[in-house]
């Protein structure tokens, strides 16, 4: 449940985590025909971190979309360019272990990132074996690892260029 802090706060709740911010927006061009530049999943991913108030350097885990499709997951990895250094920064996939939920993907990705924050447990990206070498990142292939993460970005990009991508950090009183 998201609620405002001053809400969960009056009513004691516990704060799991923290949503920073979010952005969404459309390009003419989709995950399943993307751009070459990736300029949609790009400027979702810049929006995002610009709502969030954060930059690319405190970003330390990525929830990707991916969704195991060779022109998808290489568009998302052109438009993680955004991120110059990477060195720290963990990536798995959710869909590896669940599959697409196409509508739901969002919200269970955005829980499994929650997750992560709270326990300090990144759950693997299984069955990965022979990564494309534009993939630079550690993608947390096969086995689970833990993770200090300070700000985590979840990306969902849709049919019809429907992006998304949501921060959340830990909450700090």
């Amino acid at each position: 449940m998201v609620e405002s802090l001053e809400h969960a706060m009056k009513r004691d709740a516990p704060i799991i985590a923290e949503f920073l911010g979010g952005a969404i927006n459309c390009d003419a061009y989709h995950i399943t025909n993307p751009r070459p530049d990736a300029i949609g999943i790009t400027s979702c991913i810049q929006s995002c971190l610009l709502n969030a108030g954060v930059s690319v350097e405190e970003v330390n885990y990525i929830n990707a979309h991916a969704t195991s499709t060779p022109a998808g997951d290489l568009a998302e990895i052109t438009a993680l360019k955004v991120f110059k250094k990477i060195s720290g920064i963990k990536m798995n996939a959710t869909k590896s272990m669940i599959r697409h939920p196409l509508a739901a993907a969002g919200g269970m990705e955005a829980i499994a990132t929650i997750k992560a924050i709270q326990t300090g447990w990144l759950h693997p990206t299984i069955n990965q074996f022979n990564l494309e070498p534009e993939v630079e990142f550690d993608t947390v292939a096969n086995h689970k690892q833990q993770h200090e993460i300070n700000v985590a970005i979840s990306n969902s990009f849709g049919f019809g260029g429907h992006n998304s991508v949501v921060a959340f950090s830990a909450f700090k009183p």
